[in-house]
């Protein structure tokens, strides 16, 4: 089975971390416990969804109708983005096309991830340093492919 074949599917998150290159002490952008979904179809598209658990409510029913504050603590709570993605299955190498996210620059980037699939676990890595929370650092993404629903 190719590596393209075994990603397609749901994969939960299981943790996300940050190691910044000046070896200070590693970081959980979306907590110790995040949540999180990203998933390969089989038309060659993709989407991810991070969050930190627990999200407060906005005070408004109106998601138009949110404070500034509550904007801001959203914004830095949750991140997504979507598009194609491609396998090179003779290097390994995964990449995304970020067709849209929620945070606007990445749009028309492709992203490489580093990839270690053993049995139900993905890691999912970054292949270049990048800038998060003012340092430089590197992640670390673990996914767990997620059960299948039953029938309803």
């Amino acid at each position: 089975m190719s590596m393209r074949e075994k990603l397609i599917g749901t994969w939960v998150l299981e943790t996300y971390t940050e190691y910044p290159v000046d070896g200070s002490a590693p970081v959980y952008p979306f907590g110790e416990h995040p949540e999180g979904f990203i998933i390969y179809s089989a038309d060659g598209y993709m989407s991810a969804q991070l969050s930190m658990p627990n999200r407060a409510s906005f005070s408004s029913g109106d998601w138009f109708e949110g404070t500034d504050a509550e904007y801001r603590s959203q914004g830095l709570s949750y991140i997504s983005y979507s598009g194609p993605f491609d396998v090179a299955e003779h290097s390994g190498e995964l990449t995304h096309t970020i067709a849209i996210s929620m945070f606007p620059n990445w749009i028309g980037q492709v992203q490489p991830r580093t990839v270690k699939l053993a049995g139900d676990t993905l890691e999912l890595g970054n292949t270049s340093q990048y800038r998060s929370g003012g340092s430089a650092v590197n992640a670390k993404i673990l996914w767990r492919r997620a059960k299948s629903l039953p029938s309803q």
